[in-house]
């Protein structure tokens, strides 16, 4: 009786199964399709990171070549660090798109199915996203300096570290 009744809810548990897997793979092209546009769309746009990186300025173009103006200088160096966060940013972000483009067609032909090539270069994007991530903290780490906590009621400042 229990063979019976579970053989019987499987083999249709297994058909709902596939008919929810097969929705699944559809949305997973649906969405294939959307970021292989959207890559497409931000390479072929201003935010593209070959045209983001050809966007620079120089410094004679402030306030002439060997002109002192502490200004210029500020702003000539804010604006390259800016650049070049930008910069990483949209290789990132492409870098990323990629990613979840071979994801999903993993996902949809199964991970064994999956040319050796495509694995490498999904494991070689990760591993560059992972080194940004981390180089991205340590400058984090870097410009905040160590100011401890305050406590609310006295007012004091200390470094947590302190027993």
């Amino acid at each position: 009786m229990l063979d019976g009744g579970g053989g019987g809810g499987g083999g249709g548990g297994g058909s709902t199964g596939g008919s929810d897997l097969e929705r699944g793979v559809d949305a997973l092209r649906k969405f294939q399709t959307r970021v292989n546009k959207l890559l497409a769309d931000l390479e072929e746009g201003a935010a593209g990171k070959t045209k983001v990186a050809a966007q620079t300025v120089s410094r004679a173009s402030l306030s002439g070549a060997n002109t002192c103006f502490g200004e210029a200088d500020g702003l000539f160096t804010q604006y390259n660090r800016v650049h070049q966060a930008l910069v990483s940013l949209s290789r990132t972000l492409g870098d990323q798109i990629e990613c979840l483009s071979i994801g999903v067609h993993a996902a949809e032909v199964g991970l064994d199915n999956v040319d050796e090539d495509v694995r490498r270069r999904f494991a070689e994007i990760q591993a560059r996203i992972d080194q940004e991530h981390a180089a991205q903290q340590d400058r984090e780490k870097r410009a905040k300096p160590d100011q401890g906590s305050t406590d609310d009621q006295t007012g004091t400042t200390y470094d947590p570290g302190d027993k």
